[in-house]
């Protein structure tokens, strides 16, 4: 019988994908008794104005003139809302609901809501006005510079 070994590499490659693969599945997954299914992020969900031309590193999302004062806007192909609780203030929060993952998909009301089961964020702190969400949504980074707003 040959025994027949694996190269360190392999299983260091196949470890680093399989746990890349299950937080890529656990993000944004929550539960309906408020447990710790989802991610949140300590960013700040504000961000001032930068003398700064620009972010190193960031993606441009939209001006600033597109962000409808006491409303927001989702961008589902990034998987974030933004919001304009109040004139130049701006928040970023991730568009998964809490409740079941599923995205929010709209911005009315002063809420950001889910089509799947009916939550319902606040604009200006993603905390959840509406049920079925367990937690709010976790806040994003952006900066706003030149009238551009760009996600970290």
């Amino acid at each position: 019988m040959t025994s027949r070994t694996t190269p360190r590499r392999t299983v260091l490659l196949a470890t680093a994908a399989l746990t890349t693969a299950t937080a890529a599945t656990t993000t944004g997954c929550g539960s309906d008794d408020g447990g710790g299914g989802g991610t949140e992020s300590s960013a700040p969900a504000s961000a001032e104005p930068s003398s700064a031309p620009g972010t190193a590193g960031g993606t441009p999302l939209t001006a600033t003139s597109e962000i409808p004062v006491g409303g927001g806007t989702v961008f589902k192909d990034r998987k974030v809302v933004v919001t304009q609780p109040t004139e130049g203030e701006f928040k970023a929060f991730s568009a998964v609901c809490t409740h079941q993952g599923c995205l929010v998909d709209k911005v009315a009301d002063g809420t950001i809501d889910c089509p799947c089961h009916g939550s319902k964020y606040r604009i200006a702190d993603g905390s959840v006005a509406a049920g079925p969400a367990p937690r709010p949504l976790p806040a994003e980074e952006i900066t706003v510079s030149g009238g551009t707003i760009t996600l970290a």
